[in-house]
């Protein structure tokens, strides 16, 4: 966006985000571009109440959003467009399904990276078929800021942005884009010291693979890059710092002893977030997960011998799996919890618009896999949300087909 002067006044007078637990992170990313371009009201509202109290004229509505919230904006946005408002989308649902988001009243739809188009819809940009493309011009992230200090919007530094792997459960690689991009150490540097500035000194960051930080492919450890981070983040006076735990997570096959050591000597946790997703490799390979069961206990190996232990997500509920590959998936458990130490993060497939599974059923667990979970949970091995999953991955598939 080098083409744009900074506080350039815009064609509308404000614009209000609808916020809610999903889009936080995505909200706040797209409030800082605003300010770092535009001089424009900005508003949050959590209700369409909040809404209603503003003119429709010279007023901007945008929705940034999950399919499962696609009910509640369904109804929200009847209400605002038979009031005049202008309305715009986008988000993870408005990507994988744009023509349904604008059939539903939304005046333009934005697919993918979203800071460059919004600043140009609010400059006058209308583009002929309603649907800004976010996905063929990706961002470039040391463009825009990663939190808003102006609006005091403090949030984890994303630091990477795509991923190159094909999981067939997950929206990121078309939301994202399958190229990494990577913001600059500087750039990460220059945010986290305005973080302890305003004594939010806790450091934290947004991945979808903490240890492919600055890496050519978004795998391979760029373990120099990393130890530099680190080093300059703790000298920003970060109190504490976690990489590759929540909200990032790292790739089985990205930990090795040389990022390890490095990774210990900066952060305040000992354990790390891995993604396994299944004990069968039969399942992995169906779902494209690129690793198999043995690299995940590789990884843990390497784990433990560097002083950490993992917490491992697991997908439970594909429709395609059998008892077998269930089986499999509970011994491999129980051999990780006993052997590793490790700890167990579970979830429900749920069927995303925009994925290769999305044609395949909902989710549901059998009876035995309740009672194996339940059992872990008890122990206080495992954590989710895998029963409220189960629940949106049947309310997903009822409202989105009754849709299409």
């Amino acid at each position: 966006m080098e083409g744009f002067e900074k506080h350039v006044k815009p064609s509308y007078e404000r614009i209000i985000f609808r916020v809610n637990k999903h889009n936080r992170y995505s909200v706040t990313v797209l409030v800082a571009a605003i300010v770092s371009k535009l001089d424009i009201q900005i508003y949050e509202a959590k209700s369409i109440d909040t809404i209603l109290q503003y003119p429709t004229t010279g007023t901007v509505v945008a929705y940034s959003f999950t399919s499962f919230d696609f009910d509640t904006v369904s109804s929200e946005v009847s209400v605002l467009k038979d009031k005049g408002y202008t309305v715009i989308a986008g988000g993870p649902h408005a990507t994988a399904m744009p023509q349904e988001t604008l059939s539903v009243g939304f005046d333009y739809v934005f697919l993918g990276d979203g800071e460059d188009n919004i600043i140009e819809f609010l400059n006058g940009v209308k583009p002929e078929l309603k649907m800004f493309d976010g996905i063929t011009k990706r961002v470039t992230l040391d463009h825009y800021p990663p939190l808003c200090v102006e609006k005091k919007l403090f949030m984890p530094i994303e630091i990477s942005r795509g991923c190159p792997f094909n999981c067939s459960y997950c929206q990121t690689p078309k939301l994202a884009g399958k190229i990494v991009r990577h913001r600059s150490i500087d750039n990460i540097v220059e945010y986290q010291k305005a973080a302890v500035m305003h004594n939010k000194t806790v450091a934290r960051f947004i991945t979808p693979n903490a240890f492919g930080y600055a890496s050519k492919n978004g795998v391979t450890p760029n373990v120099d890059a990393i130890d530099e981070l680190l080093f300059k983040i703790k000298s920003t006076g970060a109190t504490e710092i976690y990489f590759g735990t929540f909200p990032s997570d790292v790739r089985p096959e990205s930990i090795t002893d040389e990022v390890l050591k490095v990774v210990k000597k900066y952060v305040n946790h000992d354990y790390l977030v891995i993604g396994a997703q299944s004990g069968s490799n039969r399942i992995l390979d169906m779902i494209q997960r690129g690793h198999t069961v043995e690299k995940v206990e590789e990884a843990l190996e390497t784990l433990a011998n560097n002083g950490f232990y993992a917490k491992v997500d697991f997908i439970f509920g594909f429709p395609f799996e059998t008892k077998q590959d269930v089986e499999e998936t509970f011994n491999f458990i129980e051999k990780i919890v006993q052997k590793y130490n490790a700890k167990v993060h579970a979830h429900t497939f749920m069927p995303l618009p925009g994925t290769p599974l999305f044609n395949y059923g909902p989710g549901i667990l059998r009876e035995y896999q309740r009672k194996f979970l339940g059992q872990l949970a008890s122990k206080g091995l495992l954590d989710g949300y895998w029963t409220e999953q189960e629940k949106l991955a049947q309310r997903v598939k009822k409202y989105v087909r009754k849709n299409v």
